[in-house]
């Protein structure tokens, strides 16, 4: 059985930005909730505005197929595959990969522009994270200031449902460094510094991910 070393991601990570090593406690401490999530069956929300809003994107294409490893179905779903269809099973079969279930509430363009213009924009991601979420799933709120209003309303939602929330952000932390379960602060204070140090951190989350759910 292939061994699992999640935190050789986490340890390389701080190695290639050591000023990483100030939140690296705080980064384990949402593997830790993510891996709790999805061994319960739970999914991932992602929350982000503008440059956050394709970081959110980005991270669910992480997760949702194969990120350094190709995930393959086990052999059950494979054979469940081909006894439904022999020819598409088969195809399917080889090229389907595993998958951990994360959705990002920007990419509803119909839904948040009818919810923005009949009800209230600031909640429209409150509004989808009321509809999707249950209580073993997590909210990844992103904002480089911690202040965005439908980051913040989303956040109310997901508590009052029972979900895990973790904060991705800079500057002082802003009220989502107060209210996440678990808050990454990056330390920089420039909007665009503070999203470079985004993408490494939400992508050894996902290599981390990766590597305690699927074999090569």
């Amino acid at each position: 059985m292939e061994e699992k070393n999640e935190m050789k991601y986490l340890d390389e990570l701080t190695e290639r930005y050591p000023c990483l090593n100030a939140v690296k406690s705080q980064i384990l401490e949402a593997y830790r909730i993510l891996e709790t999530c999805f061994e319960q069956g739970g999914k991932l929300l992602v929350a982000g505005n503008g440059g956050s809003a394709a970081d959110s994107e980005h991270i669910v294409g992480e997760l949702m197929k194969g990120f350094v490893k190709r995930r393959p179905v086990s052999p059950e779903f494979a054979a469940a595959l081909k006894e439904v269809d022999e020819e598409k099973g088969t195809e399917l079969a080889k090229k389907l990969q595993g998958g951990l279930p994360a959705i990002a509430l920007s990419g509803h363009p119909g839904l948040s522009t009818a919810y923005l213009n009949d009800v209230d924009g600031d909640l429209v991601y409150a509004q989808q994270t009321y509809g999707y979420g249950r209580i073993n799933d997590v909210l990844l709120g992103i904002s480089t200031s911690g202040n965005s209003k439908n980051v913040d309303y989303a956040v109310v939602a997901a508590k009052a449902i029972g979900m895990k929330v973790i904060g991705l952000t800079g500057k002082d932390g802003g009220r989502l460094g107060k209210s996440a379960d678990a808050a990454i602060i990056v330390p920089e204070q420039e909007t665009y510094k503070i999203q470079e140090l985004h993408l490494p951190i939400y992508h050894a989350l996902c290599l981390m991910l990766e590597e305690h759910f699927f074999v090569s």
